[in-house]
């Protein structure tokens, strides 16, 4: 039964559940709030859905795990999962798809940048029929210049070379249909981007745009060079571009060395330095070598990066390893 039969039985009384998965690391004050919002969301949503919400605590250092803990305490609809370490943000939203029970998964942050408010607008979308539900954030409040011409240039190239096409500045705010999540289970890399692979994977999507709110307590989990790190795995993974580079620069070097080297031959042999250039053979190999093996330098950098992603695969190690699980039925 699809997604837009199941709502149909809704007219005869069965209810929805709807999973909501978050992320966590270091969010100790924010983790109150992001549940009293969440406890606000459901009653505008009448009897016709239930709820699970599973914190994935990305091996925090702060308080944030004993307060997931006294939450799941207290509310058997609170699920918690915590690793035994930090495997980063990526891994953790795996996780929490991993181990959802629902009709259909939301995914938001921790930090209230994402309004909770939508979430009747995003299960709305999906009631009409879309599999996946994407948030898209049109405004960012706090959000620096350095990262918006950054996210800017990364979705442009993202769009030239990106085997799978990322909507411009989309978010890990969405709402996934069961089915989508049974067929994201099937993924085992673990060098990922939640959004790439939910990209891949198509089925019917609808759109929510909305402005990011500024974080309420805390500072931003992504440094620059985290976001870097991110941008140059979203291009191994997802776009075959950076290895061909290197074979199309191999074909541009040859054809113009070749050129050069023939016009070089004609000038100083043939006619005899009529233009008087003056070409001194050791220099012009120096360069010509220095270039190259340049050139060599930077395609040998890419495959590298590809070399990397698959050891990762290849070692086969586990995505995560759980620590401690709460209200899962085993």
């Amino acid at each position: 039964m699809n997604h837009l039969e199941s709502n149909a039985a809704q007219s005869v009384g069965q209810r929805k559940l709807i999973s909501i998965v978050i992320p966590v690391y270091n969010e100790e004050k924010n983790i109150p709030l992001i549940y009293g919002e969440m406890e606000k969301v459901w009653p505008l949503l009448d009897n016709d859905y239930d709820y699970e919400i599973i914190f994935v605590n990305d091996g925090s250092q702060d308080g944030s795990g004993e307060i997931m803990e006294k939450l799941a305490s207290v509310n058997r609809k609170i699920k918690y999962i915590e690793f035994s370490r930090n495997f980063g943000k990526e891994i953790a939203t795996s996780a929490g798809l991993h181990h959802a029970n629902g009709d259909a998964a939301i995914i938001i942050d921790a930090d209230l940048q994402h309004p909770p408010e939508l979430i009747p607008e995003f299960i709305q979308k999906w009631r009409e029929g879309a599999d996946v539900v994407i948030g898209v954030r049109e405004k960012n409040q706090g959000e620096g210049l350095v990262k918006k011409a950054g996210s800017y240039l990364f979705y442009k190239v993202m769009g030239l070379i990106g085997e799978t096409k990322i909507v411009p500045r989309s978010t890990d705010y969405r709402l996934i249909d069961k089915q989508v999540i049974q067929e994201f289970r099937r993924f085992t890399e673990r060098n990922r981007i939640t959004r790439g692979l939910l990209e891949w994977l198509g089925f019917k999507r609808a759109y929510i745009y909305f402005s990011a709110n500024g974080r309420k307590f805390g500072e931003r989990r992504y440094s620059y060079l985290k976001l870097i790190k991110l941008a140059f795995s979203s291009v191994t993974t997802h776009s075959l571009f950076p290895l061909k580079l290197a074979g199309y620069l191999g074909v541009i070097i040859t054809f113009f060395s070749g050129f050069l080297g023939l016009f070089i031959f004609i000038e100083k042999y043939i006619l005899g330095d009529v233009w008087r250039l003056n070409f001194s053979g050791p220099a012009i190999l120096a360069v010509i070598n220095l270039f190259l093996v340049g050139i060599i330098l930077i395609c040998l950098g890419f495959v590298a990066l590809y070399i990397a992603n698959i050891h990762g695969e290849v070692i086969n190690r586990p995505m995560y390893v759980i620590r401690k699980k709460k209200n899962f039925k085993e």
